[in-house]
């Protein structure tokens, strides 16, 4: 029998709104008992100074295996969502091959399970070869072990197939991501456009591209009765076209990356290539505004957008430069950042890195409570510290963050029971 104790933590359990002190014991591998009067026992953490709270579930993770292993592997994408307080991984289909059918969502899971320290799952792709024209086999990915569906970094151009894999997949009850992007608009594009992407002379795709396609995703939700999740929006007018459906009771999540709370177009500076994204970066108006829709919780899912590429994919001209960012050890940082700022709220943070894509994916962590899986992470508020992009543990050191100084990280991350990464160690 395995026995560890927390004690003297402060424990935020956003599943349960519970904000204070208390100690929570873990017996093999699953929380036995949580409380103010709870007696320790087994091994003990002290954690004085520092935070508990459920581990986060990251949404949106690509790696470079299977097929780009140079990029990233699953065991090296794990230990650095271990060194970011993230517990869950879902890994992106966008791989060499596609995870498109069952054979690569088991994959993925077996991979994880022998080579990361950190939980693993597949989200499938909802086209073959993510050609944005053939239907996968949803129902037998989803038996397989596939979270959700998705077509990685493309949005599904065609409606009437947008149609076709809703209804198709209500009958699964399957999530369906799409990326609120209208092709049309932002092919070829690399920057938001604005005075500043006239200036450096970049091509720039419009906010009212995000508008346009989630307007019609959130229609063709409605018709078919499908499970929607509008994938990373970046802009106010997406939020609000969300806020509308979220008011007339529609199945709608959405979600948004840890870059676009805290970065705006300005990062992108004279052409600085590590802060292209895909997304790309907006308005400081628009970022205020993701930020105000974790806060009320219109935005239910806050992600990494973890994308390692290698350097020679960024030290490139701009225009030519590939978009992305890892992000799996600073999404938490980030986010403890913006909130000892006073801009996020961090229960509202933490809900939208835990509980909620818990709810979302069927999982039965993100929250702390007997039962539930012991996966949990401890993090100090108020360190500061200066990133190096070149002591990141993912493979790939593509951020727009370095030499950018945090207040918050984590120290402490346990994932069924076992510490699996310990900052002091």
């Amino acid at each position: 029998m395995s026995l560890l104790s927390i004690i003297n933590a402060r424990i935020m359990d956003p599943a349960s709104g519970y904000d204070g002190p208390g100690t929570i014991v873990i017996e093999n591998g699953l929380i036995a008992d949580m409380g103010v009067d709870v007696d320790p026992s087994g091994d003990i953490i002290d954690a004085h100074g520092l935070t508990a709270a459920p581990g986060l579930i990251d949404m949106r993770v690509m790696t470079g295996e299977p097929g780009r292993e140079s990029k990233e592997t699953i065991a090296t994408a794990g230990q650095a969502a271990a060194a970011g307080g993230v517990t869950t991984i879902v890994v992106m289909p966008d791989t060499k091959p596609v995870i498109d059918d069952i054979s690569l969502v088991d994959y993925i899971t077996r991979r994880g399970q022998q080579t990361s320290p950190v939980n693993v799952y597949a989200a499938g792709a909802l086209t073959q070869n993510l050609d944005g024209k053939t239907l996968t086999e949803i129902g037998l990915m989803s038996e397989a072990g596939a979270l959700y569906f998705s077509n990685g970094s493309e949005p599904i151009a065609d409606a009437l197939l947008m149609r076709r894999l809703l209804s198709y997949s209500s009958t699964f009850n399957a999530l369906i991501a799409n990326r609120p992007m209208d092709p049309s608009l932002s092919a070829g594009t690399c920057a938001h456009e604005s005075d500043l992407s006239s200036r450096l002379g970049l091509s720039a795709a419009p906010a009212a591209a995000e508008r346009i396609m989630a307007e019609r995703d959130v229609a063709l939700a409605e018709l078919t009765g499908g499970r929607l999740l509008i994938d990373m929006i970046s802009s106010l007018e997406a939020l609000d076209v969300i806020r509308r459906a979220k008011n007339r009771d529609l199945e709608i999540a959405c979600s948004v990356s840890i870059n676009h709370l805290a970065l705006n177009e300005l990062d992108i500076g004279d052409y600085r290539t590590f802060a292209k994204l895909d997304p790309p970066l907006r308005d400081e108006m628009d970022r205020k505004a993701l930020i105000g829709g974790i806060n009320d919780g219109t935005i239910d899912v806050i992600v990494s957008a973890h994308d390692p590429r290698p350097a020679g994919e960024k030290r490139l001209p701009y225009s030519e430069s590939s978009p992305g960012a890892v992000g799996l050890e600073i999404a938490l940082a980030a986010g403890l950042t913006l909130a000892a700022n006073d801009d996020l709220d961090l229960m509202a943070f933490l809900a939208a890195m835990t509980i909620n894509p818990a709810n979302l994916l069927g999982l039965n962590s993100g929250k702390l409570k007997p039962d539930a899986p012991a996966d949990i992470t401890l993090f100090d508020e108020n360190t500061p510290w200066l990133c190096d992009s070149d002591a990141l543990l993912s493979k790939s050191k593509n951020t727009p963050f370095d030499e950018r100084r945090f207040i918050g990280k984590a120290v402490k991350t346990i994932v069924g029971g076992e510490v699996v990464f310990d900052s002091h160690a």
